[in-house]
């Protein structure tokens, strides 16, 4: 996932009005119908009254009258009938967009997904998105109970606690496999290549992010940098390496990005800048009609600039939006040979806006584009040289770098 993070004051006073109307009244306001266009939203007022006047609830109620909820708990659990109105509105309003990266979240969920951009939470730590409509997994973090049990990129979650994702948001997916430490939760998956889904029996836990790990093998002459994700850390983490590795006198290198479904659109950027020269872009925002495309550009940090080395990128189908940034820009530039299996083709850009101060909005706002106008929204990246993952890689493996993927990019790096 690709992040922003940003208050915008516009959209809060737009939001707060609009709330504004539900609670005094203000059903027939001048702001209401200039927002609506020809669109009559007396059309909303006249349903909400039919619900205040008419809905019986069919939910089961105990002897003193109190409701028995017999579903799922839900966002909307412990909520007052006009916040659960207000928030299931806007809720629809969001959805009616078709982008599973977009949504709305409510008071409950607005503190789940901000304690989860810190970099700790409970759950099974995985990241997962929408392929062809299907919630797929993108990469399982290192260590945690979703790796563990052998989830893998590309496996399509079918079921969760029994219930079908069909027709269900990706952020509907995690609130319910998301939970606390301790607890279980079932997962059922189609894997491409068998005939009957997988069952898992998932232990949650709580979940650290990694970054990044470093290694110099002596015997091969190659320097690895594994980053696991972009976060708030891996620019200071990166810069070391990378210093690190000039210091080696070695010149060639790998930046494994395996497995790793992005982060914050700028630690991308600030990591391309150590190879792309300065002011050539590293990616382009594509806002629409919104506004015109923005170029982010290199800063050009001259560390490598007078060390002539080669460079391997590993990708497979858990590399994703920022990974991808910095995978497309090196490829683009001949700067790295991308080895190992397709990204997985997630190009666009998210900005968290606090509607509330309980509430908060995840939008996408623009697409981006490598720095030859290609879009990987769809098809993701191809490698330069496709080595498939063997069926047999372990974790172990990939842990030691043995796996088939890492041993044909040292060959590589070596001829």
């Amino acid at each position: 996932m690709i992040l922003k993070q940003n208050k915008s004051i516009k959209l809060l006073i737009i939001v707060i009005i609009f709330a504004a109307g539900f609670f005094i009244g203000n059903k027939g306001s001048t702001y209401a119908q200039s927002r609506a266009g020809n669109i009559d939203i007396n059309t909303f007022w006249k349903v909400w009254d039919i619900l205040d006047t008419e809905f019986v609830t069919t939910k089961h109620k105990d002897k003193l009258g109190n409701e028995i909820s017999t579903t799922t708990p839900t966002e909307f659990d412990n909520l007052s009938k006009e916040e659960r109105r207000l928030y299931g509105a806007i809720k629809g309003m969001v959805e009616s967009e078709q982008d599973p990266y977009t949504t709305f979240f409510t008071p409950q969920e607005a503190k789940s997904f901000e304690t989860e951009i810190k970099g700790s939470f409970e759950g099974i730590g995985m990241e997962v998105g929408k392929k062809d409509g299907v919630i797929t997994v993108i990469a399982p973090i290192p260590g945690s109970p979703s790796e563990k049990v052998g989830l893998k990129s590309g496996d399509k979650i079918i079921k969760i606690n029994g219930q079908t994702t069909v027709d269900m948001t990706v952020d509907e997916a995690v609130k319910i496999i998301r939970g606390p430490k301790g607890s279980e939760v079932l997962l059922q998956v189609y894997r491409d290549g068998l005939d009957k889904p997988i069952d898992f029996k998932i232990l949650r836990d709580t979940i650290q992010l990694p970054t990044l790990d470093k290694v110099f093998d002596k015997k091969t002459g190659v320097y690895t940098i594994k980053i696991y994700s972009f976060s708030e850390q891996v620019n200071a983490l990166f810069k070391q390496a990378i210093t690190e590795f000039a210091s080696t006198n070695s010149d060639k290198l790998i930046i494994d990005l395996r497995g790793n479904p992005g982060g914050y659109l700028e630690s991308a950027v600030d990591i391309s800048s150590y190879f792309v020269p300065q002011g050539k872009v590293v990616v382009s925002q594509d806002y629409g009609e919104k506004k015109p495309i923005e170029n982010l550009r290199s800063v050009g940090y001259p560390l490598l600039a007078n060390k002539k080395i080669k460079v391997v990128v590993l990708i497979d189908g858990g590399s994703a939006s920022a990974s991808e940034i910095v995978a497309g820009a090196l490829q683009d530039y001949k700067l790295a040979t991308l080895v190992g299996e397709k990204s997985f083709g997630k190009g666009s850009v998210q900005e968290y806006i606090k509607i509330t101060s309980k509430t908060g909005l995840k939008v996408t706002i623009a697409r981006w584009l490598t720095p030859s106008g290609n879009s990987i929204s769809v098809s993701g990246l191809t490698p330069d040289v496709l080595v498939p993952k063997a069926t047999s890689t372990t974790l172990l493996q990939i842990k030691d770098r043995t796996d088939n993927q890492y041993l044909n990019a040292v060959e590589f790096l070596n001829k």
